[in-house]
């Protein structure tokens, strides 16, 4: 009975250890921070960059605002800056809760340049090496276009 105990208590903690993956991206700018982050920081601006439908289903665009993007997607904004966001998707029932966050940001180079950068993490413990490479991939794709499309909306006269 002790060894089944233990046992037990060993695949519990197995999954109650998180792997987190962390995934860095970024493009430079030919326009000063401030100016790049009026084009492209709204927290519905995703919509514009990513071609995604996003709206504002609560609060007024701080901390604690939550957008939906394409009707299913819900992220809370849970930190902002004068040039930086951060967001998390919350726990979906009957799902394995993966706490991704992503953080947003346009960081002065110079008072006439800067860089976007946009940072994502979530916990992969629960997934195969097929899975983490499949979403590795495609995040990339997707955020890659994503800056490459601030860019081109930023740098716009």
């Amino acid at each position: 009975l002790l060894t089944g105990l233990i046992a037990l208590a060993a695949s519990c903690w197995a999954f109650a250890q998180p792997d987190y993956y962390r995934l860095e991206f970024d493009i430079a700018v030919n326009k000063p921070a401030a100016e790049v982050w009026s084009k492209v920081g709204g927290y519905c601006d995703i919509g514009e960059w990513l071609g995604l439908d996003c709206e504002i289903t609560q609060g007024d665009g701080g901390v604690g605002t939550v957008r939906v993007l394409n009707g299913t997607i819900v992220e809370p904004m849970v930190a902002q800056t004068e040039l930086s966001y951060g967001y998390t998707q919350p726990v979906t029932e009957g799902e394995y809760y993966t706490l991704y966050h992503g953080f947003m940001e346009a960081r002065p180079v110079s008072e006439t340049t800067s860089k976007l950068i946009y940072t994502v993490m979530w916990d992969t413990s629960r997934s195969s090496e097929e899975e983490i490479s499949a979403a590795v991939e495609s995040r990339r794709n997707l955020f890659t276009t994503g800056l490459a499309n601030m860019k081109e909306i930023a740098e716009a006269q």
